[in-house]
């Protein structure tokens, strides 16, 4: 039962790797990814001396770790938030309005925003101007660009995100809240007192696959939602690869800022495991 999953790991994820070493030759069209000659870490010192290294970095960053810090713990609360609700038919309710939007396509997400945050037709542009308030872009600020990119995220995925915590909580021992309500616990003493501690190892391990990708940030909706006007606060790692490397044809220097975006990912996969490790004994190895 497990080979064709084996079988597509290595097919899809292990294969390709042999095109890694493109990023320490010169590409060369007439002699393939391995014919080209050694330049060592040329590529790898071009982008660190790139006058757009600093702004990549510090845009991959925010957006990652914005994304990260909010979309990680209103899951969470949204978790709780259904556990409490007795009511069956409410609670399904809540569970399908919250889970719905994680189906929604990247191009349909941005599409929404431009009919909603558009400065000339966007309905809520034009109900802010309804008091007042005229010539907001939220689409075109630099200042607004990743509020609006990371509550859209929350958005879509929070309901999806907190399948994996209602499913823990779901095996909680019932007697540890019918003693809690027995002592006298309130709502919030059983949700500090029993939900959260039964949760903490899932929040661990959840954590620690994260850190694997804190700084991948979605470049369909990154590059749908970019205009000259933010690109200043939205261009980030992964759309600069695509430019660099489809559009200007420079796949060997495209090829070494992703595998420079890998390892820092893998940095932080592993430090966040043995620190998880030595301080809860959970971890992932």
């Amino acid at each position: 039962m497990l080979a064709p999953a084996l079988v597509f790991v290595l097919v899809f994820a292990y294969v390709p790797m042999y095109g890694i070493q493109l990023a320490f030759r010169e590409f060369d069209f007439t002699k393939g990814l391995t014919g080209g000659d050694w330049v060592g870490l040329k590529y790898f010192i071009q982008f660190f001396e790139s006058p757009l290294f600093g702004e990549l970095m510090r845009n991959t960053v925010m957006i990652s770790l914005a994304t990260l810090v909010l979309g990680f713990f209103t899951p969470i609360v949204l978790a709780l938030v259904i556990n409490q609700i007795l009511h069956s038919r409410i609670r399904r309710l809540v569970q399908t309005v919250t889970y719905l939007p994680h189906f929604i396509s990247v191009v349909v997400i941005v599409g929404m925003l431009q009919v909603f945050l558009s400065p000339s037709t966007g309905l809520i542009t034009r109900f802010l101007a309804f008091f007042g308030i005229d010539g907001v872009n939220f689409l075109g600020s630099t200042s607004a660009f990743v509020p609006v990119y990371v509550l859209s995220d929350i958005w879509q995925h929070t309901g999806w995100n907190s399948i994996i915590y209602l499913a823990a909580l779901a095996g909680v021992n019932t007697q540890l809240y019918e003693a809690a309500r027995i002592d006298g616990a309130t709502r919030l003493q059983i949700i500090r007192h029993v939900d959260i501690p039964a949760l903490v190892p899932t929040m661990i391990i959840l954590l620690i696959l994260t850190m694997g990708g804190v700084l991948n940030t979605g470049f369909e909706k990154v590059f749908l939602m970019q205009n000259t006007l933010n690109l200043p606060v939205s261009e980030v790692i992964a759309t600069y690869t695509y430019k660099i490397g489809i559009l200007s044809s420079q796949f060997s220097y495209s090829t070494a800022i992703g595998l420079f975006n890998t390892v820092i990912n893998f940095a932080f996969l592993v430090i966040a495991n043995q620190i998880s490790k030595r301080a809860s004994d959970t971890s992932l190895w």
